[in-house]
């Protein structure tokens, strides 16, 4: 069942703008400094929190026995206040009585180990014991709180998957053994899709259906097999949060529900093109990566996220205003980076900027983890950057920002979890495939080269876009091929890279040359066929492959041995070394027309630089694109009557531009940058957002 769009209500007014605030919990804190905390969310223009998220031990401290006192005042507080509050059904992580009395419901690794508790979602979504308990606390805090007008959303778990993606209980082995029955019907039907006659793996019964664990120094599973646990594993996950869903939905029916994804290009765990229909509202977690990549992958998974919305607002649930404590080394936000991070967000459709969290914990496992009100207090740089980024937000609503919707590009870069699940098998040609990065790669080249592409799920329509990039989308099923064969033959264009397609979704190779899916169909319409890849960084061999274009590849060739005499070869392999001689002159990207439409395929990975250099040289003239300025990434949000077009400074150093027609400088608002007529100079993270009326 698919849900509608729903979006949470502001308290007070029209309801509308942008929310603004993030993860409380008064339940780490004394009550004594409860209002305090409120004092200060209001001179931060905080209008919302998350609430109770991991409080499942304040509510219930023994198995009969509930507290909600506590959570009556605060929320009676927060209403009071006009700061609308996004009810958590605080099951992400168990209280430890629950796990001493009831240790089945503990998950198990690939080695048979108890992940134990003492961190978050220390549970199994196989456990009927786990459930039981789970649902009775999302029956009474819907009771509860359903009416109560200060909860305009609720918050379901938190962050599917963190901890217990991958559980191999008992119970976990159950729930797998009925998932196949139910997906394959037959043992026959099993065994052809995992080619179970390798290694003598046959079933005979569902009985006889095991889990991937761990088998031993020569632990190479069965990629089918493995491939279809991920996917199982995905499937209880999101069958658990359904059931928490719709205990609640049947007690209060009328408020939008929601859990937080957690998107980003260094994640992306959880199938989210099947999630995203089981939530009224799309929200997501992102934490930032540090360095020169920083912006460009906020704007990458944002757009992916986007997508997943299906261009409605969507929620922006946690970021931080700084530092984190989970990496080997965590960089702080600076030169303006905690407001230009949240404009960012808002500029790619979240109407709802939050952070984790709205207190900085004094202990526990983030309490170096930074907040909106930092350790050092309210008189802090961090303080005041929130109460700066507040106004901000504020502003932007009475503008009425909060509702519109960002413009499509023209350009899809498809992106496909379960096709990211396959590239991290161990037992593919070479283990540093990423297809994840890939599109990131690839989304960041179109950025050099100007323009701004959408990332898309595969699962997703997308036959509105003009080129689409299929970016090491390892498993093609032989429906996505034949769905891209009639895009392109009515006209669309595509670029294929050089590990796509290579399996079907049952994780078995095309046969009859490289790449193989859709039984040779993909390989028809780009014009190519491949026989080995000769994959770099082998000992002994060259780092690097040149081509004749002036590119180079440091991982992976595939070595075209035929090409079709309609197709045209638009760079070689050159610059050989000793180990890699055979692949001189060898085609490397190959251009192709099938039916009305175009095909693109490069045969090996590129630099950013050499993906940018072929955007610019062959597809945006294939396309008739303009292209902007590089510094600069433009984005616009339109509902039909406004437009507000903002530009972030990418480039690190002061980039100059000139206001588009009609804008007056009363009417945009402009951060870390300086205007002079109709010349404006963004300075570093500088951003500029343009207010202009339309007549419609």
């Amino acid at each position: 069942m698919s849900c509608e769009f729903k979006w949470p209500r502001l308290l007070g007014g029209s309801g509308t703008g942008i929310a603004y605030g993030g993860d409380y919990n008064p339940d780490q804190w004394p009550e004594s400094i409860w209002a305090e905390d409120i004092r200060l969310m209001r001179k931060a223009n905080v209008n919302v929190v998350a609430l109770g998220i991991f409080s499942w031990d304040r509510i219930q401290p023994a198995e009969h026995e509930w507290d909600f006192g506590w959570l009556d005042r605060i929320i009676g507080m927060l209403g009071d206040a006009g700061i609308s509050v996004d009810l958590a059904s605080a099951t992400a992580s168990a209280p430890l009585w629950l796990y001493e009395q009831y240790p089945q419901v503990l998950p198990r690794d690939k080695f048979g180990h108890a992940i134990n508790a003492g961190s978050r979602q220390s549970w199994s979504a196989s456990s009927p014991v786990f459930r039981e308990h789970a649902l009775e606390l999302c029956n009474r805090l819907a009771s509860r709180y359903g009416d109560n007008p200060t909860v305009t959303a609720w918050h379901v778990g938190n962050e599917y998957g963190w901890n217990n993606r991958h559980d191999y209980s008992d119970d976990a082995l159950e729930a797998f053994r009925a998932w196949c029955e139910r997906k394959y019907g037959s043992v026959d039907r099993l065994n052809e899709a995992w080619c179970s006659a390798f290694w003598s793996q046959e079933v005979h019964s569902f009985r006889e259906v095991l889990l991937p664990r761990h088998m031993g120094a020569d632990s190479m599973v069965n990629p089918a097999q493995q491939l279809d646990f991920e996917r199982f594993s995905n499937d209880a996950l999101l069958d658990f949060y359904r059931a928490e869903r719709d205990e609640i939905a049947r007690i209060c029916p009328g408020k939008p529900i929601t859990t937080n994804f957690m998107v980003s290009t260094d994640q992306c765990a959880m199938d989210y093109s099947q999630w995203a229909k089981a939530v009224d509202f799309v929200s997501n977690d992102h934490y930032f990566h540090e360095g020169e990549s920083h912006l460009d992958e906020l704007l990458c998974s944002d757009s992916l996220v986007w997508s997943l919305a299906r261009g409605n607002p969507w929620y922006l649930m946690e970021h931080s205003t700084s530092n984190v404590q989970w990496k080997p080394v965590n960089a702080r936000k600076c030169n303006g980076e905690l407001m230009r991070d949240a404009l960012a967000h808002v500029a790619m459709g979240a109407d709802a900027i939050n952070f984790f969290q709205w207190r900085q914990s004094r202990g526990g496992a983030e309490a170096f983890h930074s907040a909106m009100l930092p350790h050092a207090g309210a008189d802090t740089k961090v303080f005041r950057q929130v109460c700066e980024t507040g106004q901000v937000l504020k502003d932007l609503s009475e503008r009425r920002v909060a509702g519109t919707k960002v413009t499509p590009s023209r350009v899809a870069i498809l992106f496909d979890a379960q096709s990211q699940w396959s590239t991290e098998i161990p037992t593919l040609p070479t283990t540093k495939l990423d297809h994840w990065h890939d599109v990131r790669d690839w989304y960041r080249a179109f950025l050099d080269a100007g323009m701004r592409a959408d990332v898309v799920p595969l699962a997703y329509e997308w036959g509105q876009y003009d080129l689409l990039v299929l970016p090491t989308i390892f498993m093609l099923s032989d429906d996505a091929v034949h769905r891209i064969e009639h895009y392109v033959n009515n006209g669309g264009s595509i670029v294929v890279g050089y590990a796509t397609g290579i399996v079907n979704d049952s994780f078995q190779v095309g046969l009859g040359g490289y790449p193989g899916a859709g039984n040779g169909l993909l390989r028809r319409m780009l014009g190519v066929s491949g026989e080995e890849f000769n994959i770099v960084g082998v000992p002994g061999a060259d780092d690097v492959v040149e081509l004749t274009d002036g590119g180079v590849s440091n991982l992976w060739q595939t070595c075209l041995t035929r090409i079709a005499d309609d197709a045209q070869v638009l760079a070689s392999y050159t610059g050989a070394g000793a180990l890699t001689w055979e692949l001189e002159g060898m085609a490397a990207i190959v251009s192709h027309d099938y039916g009305a439409g175009h095909t693109w395929y490069v045969g090996c990975d590129l630099r950013r630089q050499d993906i940018t250099h072929l955007i610019c040289e062959q597809l945006v003239p294939c396309l008739g694109i303009e292209l902007g300025n590089p510094g600069i990434v433009t984005i616009d949000r339109t509902d039909g009557v406004h437009v507000f077009r903002c530009r972030l400074n990418r480039s690190g150093n002061d980039v100059s531009l000139r206001l588009n027609p009609g804008v007056v400088p009363e009417g945009m608002l402009l951060i870390r940058g300086d205007c002079e007529g109709e010349r404006v100079t963004l300075h570093s993270n500088g951003i500029l957002i343009e207010q202009i009326h339309t007549d419609v």
